[in-house]
């Protein structure tokens, strides 16, 4: 590629946040004419991608790099291929329709502008995630996409429900973000490399190391979370608490899909394992199941697509998980398909609940004369996802349950787990598309009648973008199914796709099965309906309750921990910071047995053993101190010693620094102590002063093992000579530990003169401190002047 070419490449994934700045300003100047102007930036990308297809179904990928942390080897790196490719082209052409939609959908709304800024920012971060090829790029971009959609969640921050659905997305999403940037770590440590097109020369190095264990279940863990998968899949009908737009642009063509992508990605470096072919066809049939049969139960539409995208999320795992070829294209045609036939029947729901003024099916019916173009696009996006001839989800099916078939010993349970569940989907696509516009006509909340070509563009041409992609069957798989499979098992891979089936077989027998249950179903909807709200009723719980209740038990520990340790005593503050230090420099020499050598007894001198002495009188005039200012006072004689040692050593100018800091130290404890009267000794139990002897005793003997194994190390002169050789002709110093103080450290300094100075504002604070009278006295008299007044008020 040439420089232009990666120039523009990199501007055109970036470009969304751009055009996220000058969203509100257009808004405000062209009113609800901007979202034609914004809709430009998607229409862009999508050009600019669109000429990627030519070179990408030849086999051809590309890397896109810039510097960003050259010092930590991260750069802004891009990788295209045709799994990138695919995902560009989705995000950013279903973005330009649903830029228009939000247009109409909000227009006059006065925090519109805001809402565009919030797409905008989400589709950047969502080109940056499928895009990206470093590891650290693709999981900021992974948490931007979390972030953002915590904004567009909860963007109606008025309503409770809108609160709480989008404090839920951020939680799971980011908790499984954590878990992913863990897996991302542990891959860097293994590989010793962070660029993906990098990994995926060499596929098996993760499964052929003893960290294929855990880096999968941590990749899992972030997948799971992002793509609803069970028990995880709650977030994601909560969520329909944000505006329409939001529902079709996120939660069914981008953002849910973003953890079948990372499956997808790495399915050449984790996949086609007996851990990989068992957990992922488990969850996501469970995923599959669950997701239709509740969305069965419902009657709002927004809520009966959103389980069905749980359940079509749940059908790719499962695909996915099979690593069979054939099943992988079915995976491939069928997130084709769904991003088309979803993101339309979402808008179709949306414009039904802004013309009708409601979303409830059962108060629903009779709309097709007053919105006929809406019915029309809702029934061609309802065939192609029922998978009726000729639309591109016929094709899906068809592939898909040619691959189930293929998927070895669970062939079986896993083709009738995606008949069932494409049943109950039909029925569902059916009821979306049927029931709000067919049969008598019902009195709605507003007069019902066909919306604005911006709410009705978005539908009609995702619509039938299903069905041209149908009908140019040997276009799609030439220019976007191969070249996508080719990049999920990671060798070449041909399509060979037909609208009209080749010959009868299994998985056409399979599809009329599936036809044949859906309707059945269909005709006994309310039926269903009650038992399954039934038997939900029955069980009275589930994950989304359960989310609550961990919330807040959460809340309850971390109020329990917070009281244990912020007591207002300082003798538990203290007693935890010593613990937690012992520990910290004790327990990893334990566990990787770190210990140092003991040194031979040097061949001191008279004085230095003077010095010893003196510090072995002071630490025992601590001990028996009858009162905590002799104690203050005795404790100073320990850095009196050091600083002695320091000038026996050659260091004078730390031997005055110690000694200052020693005198400073005492001076102040002691005004300190005076000021408030805390002259008298602690009388603690037998028991708690073993305690405090333990535990001083670990912290000493930890701190000096480790100052004992760090001097055992050889010695790195290489920081020495840097600052003998620059210090006079860089920082023109001929004092080398000035020098350092001043230049080479001199942001350290200044924060080290900044605690200095807040401790002496706080030293001056307590000794500004007027005690009232009974203050002074002791605790008891002090107990007994409180009670009197405590009766005197009585």
């Amino acid at each position: 590629m040439t420089t232009a070419a990666i120039d523009t490449t990199i501007l055109a994934i970036l470009a969304p946040f751009a055009a996220a700045a000058v969203a509100p300003i257009a808004t405000k100047v062209l009113k609800h004419n901007a979202a034609w102007l914004l809709a430009l930036v998607p229409a862009f990308i999508f050009f600019h991608f669109a000429g990627f297809v030519a070179a990408v179904s030849e086999g051809q990928t590309f890397v896109i790099s810039r510097e960003w942390a050259p010092s930590y080897g991260i750069n802004l790196s891009f990788f295209v291929d045709g799994l990138s490719t695919l995902f560009a082209l989705l995000i950013s052409g279903i973005g330009t329709f649903i830029i228009l939609y939000a247009g109409g959908y909000l227009k006059g709304h006065p925090q519109q502008g805001r809402f565009f800024s919030f797409l905008f920012l989400f589709m950047g971060a969502m080109m940056g995630l499928v895009t990206g090829n470093n590891l650290i790029t693709l999981f900021i971009f992974w948490e931007l996409t979390s972030i953002t959609s915590f904004l567009l969640i909860g963007f109606d921050h008025l309503r409770a429900a809108s609160r709480r659905a989008a404090l839920q997305a951020l939680v799971v999403t980011g908790g499984g973000g954590l878990a992913l940037l863990a897996g991302f770590v542990l891959i860097i440590g293994v590989t010793k490399e962070i660029e993906m097109s990098v990994l995926l020369q060499n596929p098996d190095i993760i499964k052929n190391s003893g960290w294929y264990l855990p880096i999968f279940l941590l990749v899992l863990g972030g997948a799971f979370t992002k793509s609803a998968q069970f028990p995880f899949h709650f977030w994601l009908p909560n969520a329909m608490e944000a505006p329409t737009p939001v529902s079709a642009f996120l939660h069914s063509a981008t953002m849910v899909k973003a953890g079948v992508y990372l499956l997808m990605r790495m399915h050449p470096l984790l996949g086609d394992t007996a851990l990989w072919t068992t957990v992922l066809p488990l969850f996501g049939g469970v995923t599959l199941l669950v997701g239709t049969l509740l969305a069965v139960r419902q009657t709002d539409l927004k809520l009966m697509l959103a389980y069905t995208t749980v359940a079509s999320l749940g059908l790719l795992v499962m695909l996915v998980g099979t690593s069979v070829e054939k099943a992988l294209e079915g995976a491939v045609l069928y997130l084709l398909a769904h991003s088309l036939f979803k993101g339309a029947l979402f808008m179709v729901a949306g414009t039904v609940d802004h013309e009708a003024g409601t979303r409830d099916i059962t108060r629903l019916g009779g709309l097709k004369g007053a919105m006929p173009v809406t019915f029309t696009a809702a029934c061609l996006a309802a065939f192609s996802m029922c998978g009726f001839f000729p639309f591109i989800g016929f094709i899906a099916k068809e592939v898909l349950y040619e691959g189930t078939l293929e998927a070895g010993s669970g062939a079986l349970l896993i083709t009738a787990t995606a008949v069932l569940g494409n049943a109950l989907m039909l029925v569902i696509a059916a009821a979306v598309a049927i029931k709000p516009f067919l049969g008598a006509k019902v009195e709605t909340p507003k007069h019902a009648h066909e919306g604005p070509v911006m709410l009705f563009a978005g539908p009609v041409v995702l619509s039938l973008t299903g069905l041209v992609a149908a009908v140019m069957t040997h276009a799609t798989g030439t220019l976007f199914i191969g070249p996508m499979l080719s990049s999920i098992t990671g060798q070449p891979a041909e399509t060979e796709l037909h609208l009209i089936p080749a010959h009868i077989a299994a998985p056409l027998f399979v599809s009329l099965g599936t036809f044949a249950l859906g309707i059945l179903l269909y005709f006994q909807l309310n039926r269903l309906r009650d038992l399954i709200s039934g038997i939900l009723t029955a069980i009275g719980w589930g994950p989304d309750k359960g989310f609550d209740q961990f919330v807040a038990g959460l809340v309850s520990l971390s109020n329990g921990v917070t009281r244990f340790v912020q007591g207002g005593k300082m003798q538990t503050y203290m007693t935890l910071t010593f613990v937690a230090t012992a520990v910290a420099v004790l327990l990893p020499r334990y566990v990787t047995g770190g210990w140092p050598e003991v040194p031979a007894m040097p061949d001191y001198t008279f004085y230095e053993w003077g010095i010893l002495f003196i510090a072995a009188i002071g630490l025992v005039a601590v001990l028996v101190a009858k009162t905590r200012l002799t104690a203050i006072v005795s404790l100073g004689i320990q850095g009196f010693a050091v600083a002695l040692i320091f000038m026996l050593f050659g260091a004078p100018d730390l031997s005055f620094t110690q000694f200052m800091v020693e005198t400073l130290s005492v001076v102040i404890l002691a005004l300190v102590m005076t000021r408030l009267n805390l002259n008298p000794r602690d009388h603690r139990p037998f028991g708690a002063s073993v305690i405090s002897a333990i535990i001083a005793a670990g912290v000493g003997i930890g701190m000096g093992l480790t100052l004992m194994a760090v001097t055992q190390q050889p010695f790195d002169s290489r920081l020495s000579d840097f600052f003998a050789e620059f210090s006079r002709t860089v920082a023109h110093g001929r004092n080398i530990v000035n020098v350092i103080i001043v230049d080479f450290r001199g942001f350290d300094t200044l924060g080290e003169i900044s605690v200095v100075v807040l401790t002496g504002l706080c030293v001056l604070a307590l000794i500004r401190v007027r005690t009232k009278p009974e203050d002074r006295l002791t605790p008891r008299a002090g107990t007994e002047a409180r009670n009197k007044k405590l009766e005197a008020r009585r």
